[in-house]
């Protein structure tokens, strides 16, 4: 009928309403301090009213911003609801998050929330980085040219002690090891060092590595 009023029934508590309308109209809910449950059920609801998340959580936008700061919180949570959405701009500065989880602890219904796209990135960053870091353990430090105190025959002793110290690193490593953990594991070796030359290319090679892991892509 003409001049007949349409009714939409809407099924949102009146906290993930609020929330969905600062998100459509691209206001700051932050005032109302929404816990981060709040924010998830808002964003998957969205589609349920024809409402893009994409179109509206961008990293310019209030919502972008009060999700991304739950990223060191809730960075499994975070993450997946950005793969469900197709939300890359958000997935990817939450990863680096996701370095020191677990990936073979998560579970089929993560993992299936995430879709199958998001999931491999995920994988495949942790991969990318432990094979780059085992690629840089295999070379030893440089040997240097025999000296009265210290021949070719002494120097393999560091050369040993570098391969027993980089099998114990690639067997444990983690896609979120530090640079710190790398220097503590290699120092450790000068302390049975007494050829300067020795020690000059152990700490060279160290320093090479250290600054080849930190430029490593740490995002999806």
């Amino acid at each position: 009928m003409p001049g007949s009023m349409r009714i939409i029934l809407i099924h949102e508590t009146s906290p993930v309403l609020n929330v969905m309308l600062h998100i459509l109209y691209g206001t700051s809910c932050a005032q109302h301090s929404p816990p981060f449950e709040t924010l998830v059920d808002a964003v998957d609801h969205m589609p349920f009213y024809d409402i893009s998340p994409a179109t509206h959580i961008t990293p310019s936008s209030h919502a972008y911003a009060s999700l991304i700061a739950f990223a060191p919180i809730y960075p499994l949570q975070l993450y997946s609801l950005a793969g469900h959405h197709h939300l890359y701009d958000l997935a990817a500065p939450t990863s680096p998050h996701l370095l020191s989880y677990s990936l073979s602890s998560m579970s089929d219904e993560t993992a299936e929330r995430m879709g199958w796209l998001y999931l491999k990135r995920l994988f495949d960053l942790h991969a990318d980085r432990l094979n780059a870091l085992k690629e840089m353990l295999l070379s030893p430090p440089y040997p240097h040219e025999p000296t009265r105190e210290c021949s070719f025959k002494d120097q393999s002793k560091l050369t040993r002690a570098w391969a027993l110290v980089s099998a114990y690193l690639a067997w444990d490593a983690r896609a979120d090891l530090s640079t710190y953990n790398l220097q503590q594991a290699f120092g450790s070796l000068k302390n049975d060092l007494t050829c300067e030359l020795c020690t000059t290319s152990l700490e060279g090679r160290v320093q090479g590595i250290v600054v080849k892991w930190a430029t490593i892509r740490r995002t999806i």
